[in-house]
């Protein structure tokens, strides 16, 4: 039996960090299934902000003018565009998860998916999701 070195003795059989699951391939439904936890993960990090923007927005007209002001100066040392990149970031998140959730839920009810079919919805899930932000997004950043 070959020698181990001290990191791979370290390491438990069948566990892999992240810089060697980035080396491989994985096809388009697997990166939506990804993106799926990733989107539900970023909900949940920026819970709080979202939290704080719905309260700011419907508690009283003065703090509504905060609110629309927030996507105009920034929110203290936070200048307006990151907020609006940070507002983008959560659009994409909604949408991303909502259309994988109901992916992954049509694909449980009906247990009837080829492969074929799985690397179509993945894609319509995420050209979708990306289509629909980057439409806000225009909106957002005042394209239109």
């Amino acid at each position: 039996m070959p020698e181990m070195t001290n990191h791979a003795a370290r390491q438990r059989p069948g566990t892999m960090h992240l810089a060697n699951a980035l080396q491989y391939r994985m096809p388009l439904a697997a990166l939506v299934s990804i993106l799926h936890r990733a989107s539900g993960a970023l909900m949940f990090v920026l819970l709080p902000f979202v939290i704080w923007m719905f309260d700011t927005s419907v508690s009283t007209e003065i703090s509504y003018e905060r609110f629309t002001n927030a996507f105009v100066a920034g929110i203290g040392f936070v200048p307006a565009p990151l907020v609006k990149v940070v507002v983008l970031a959560l659009v994409w998140a909604y949408l991303h998860h909502v259309l994988a959730g109901l992916r992954h839920m049509w694909m449980d009810l009906t247990h009837r998916m080829s492969k074929e079919q799985g690397r179509h919805t993945a894609a319509a899930t995420l050209a979708t999701s990306l289509v629909l932000t980057l439409g806000l997004a225009g909106k957002l950043f005042g394209l239109y």
